[in-house]
């Protein structure tokens, strides 16, 4: 299997400006086969080939790569859910850091970089020498989460351990983002943290953050909370804070036109695999079955709600979490004719975070195991929402450098 080029077949198909939906359509097979092609996990048949070398050759040759509009970083890059949103407005990427050495495999597997590309790992050299980092416009960053996210806390507190910028390990890592944007300061970013980001520490640790942005580097920033569920059938909820240099008048409050009409909301059924497609293996033990069931029952005859979220075609999940590795209780999903429910499988949690097939057919790699695969997932971004945000500080990205541009011919 193919992971760092992209199959000749994909690369047809893309030039030929056809969905993996449509390619199936045209060369009569299933869209699970168009995958494979398209991944490179097997061979297309050469009268195949031929058919869509003449469906690309019909369209006219665009360049492979348009020069780009400006330049940006991906810091705790993930599996490059941010990226996906600011390439789409014309954005290139010049430098990625992700310390987690699977979700760099998945990472390169899906973006395709060239040799002055720079791909770190730990960030902290950089912070401690930001002139490491190439020039940029435009900075991205979704730092760590667990050091202020509920379950992170509970779970920190439970062991006696240090949670937020307490958490040395985790927790201080945004002070290498101010480092990196008080030595560059880049037209604008967009920081992404857990909801609970605002309420961590009874606020202190929100107001350190503001204060840090706005006081110490100059940036006028707003801050918004944003529901993933008009974009996918998931109900995730995390804090955007986006920053520009210089006056602007990027209102985040506009974001509201750009939400989908309720009637247009996706439910679950709308991102499953068909019925037998379905791996018999992604389907709960019967132990495993009994005791979710029982352990729900325990804690509802103490009035609480933990337990396991079983799901219809007709439901919207609860948030997918690093942790669906373990059991999959957050999200499970009912079975014709049988009694157990399963998980989703990582292709639906691709869908369900808005990576591949959706209304853009864009697909998307996986490399690597199932219990990587769900932990990827449920530490990345809703895809969409990302390009949302994207589409809405486009064009003041665009006015900022053009007024630098003309300051620059003045000089």
């Amino acid at each position: 299997m193919r992971t760092n080029d992209i199959s000749d077949f994909r690369r047809l198909r893309e030039q030929a400006e056809l969905t993996i939906a449509e390619t199936a359509v045209l060369l009569d097979k299933s869209e699970r086969q168009i995958r494979r092609y398209d991944l490179g996990e097997q061979k297309a048949p050469l009268p195949d080939m031929r058919v869509l070398k003449v469906e690309a050759d019909m369209k006219p040759q665009l360049p492979l790569k348009p020069a780009a509009d400006f330049r940006f970083i991906d810091l705790f890059a993930g599996i490059g859910g941010l990226r996906i949103g600011f390439e789409g407005i014309g954005g290139k990427c010049v430098f990625t850091s992700e310390w987690d050495k699977f979700s760099q495999q998945t990472y390169r597997a899906n973006f395709q970089d060239g040799d002055d590309h720079v791909f770190a790992g730990d960030i902290r050299p950089y912070g401690a020498d930001p002139s490491l980092i190439p020039e940029h416009d435009v900075l991205l960053a979704g730092f760590p989460c667990q050091p202020f996210s509920i379950a992170g806390v509970s779970k920190k507190n439970a062991l006696g351990r240090p949670h937020g910028f307490s958490d040395e390990t985790q927790g201080t890592l945004f002070f290498d983002i101010q480092k990196i944007i008080a030595y560059h300061r880049p037209k604008a970013f967009l920081l992404e943290n857990v909801k609970n980001l605002q309420r961590h520490d009874k606020g202190n640790t929100f107001k350190v953050i503001s204060s840090v942005l706005e006081k110490e580097l100059g940036y006028r920033i707003q801050h918004r909370v944003i529901a993933s569920n008009p974009w996918v059938p998931q109900k995730r909820e995390r804090i955007f804070i986006v920053g520009f240099r210089d006056d602007t008048d990027f209102d985040f409050s506009q974001f509201d036109a750009l939400i989908p009409p309720q009637n247009e909301w996706p439910v679950l059924g709308d991102i499953l695999q068909g019925h037998n497609e379905i791996d018999s293996k992604y389907t709960l033990t019967p132990r495993l079955w009994e005791y979710l069931q029982a352990y729900k029952e325990k804690h509802a005859g103490q009035g609480n709600g933990f337990g396991f979220g079983l799901c219809g075609p007709d439901d919207v999940t609860r948030t997918l979490s690093a942790r669906y590795y373990k059991d999959g209780s957050e999200i499970l999903v009912k079975q014709r004719g049988r009694q157990r429910p399963r998980r989703l499988t990582p292709t639906e949690c691709a869908r369900l975070m808005g990576f591949e097939y959706d209304a853009k057919g864009r697909s998307w790699r996986i490399p690597v195991s199932d219990t990587q695969a769900y932990r990827q997932f449920g530490n990345a971004v809703v895809v969409p929402v990302i390009e949302a945000i994207a589409e809405l500080m486009e064009p003041h990205i665009k006015k900022a450098l053009t007024v630098e541009e003309k300051v620059a011919a003045v000089a």
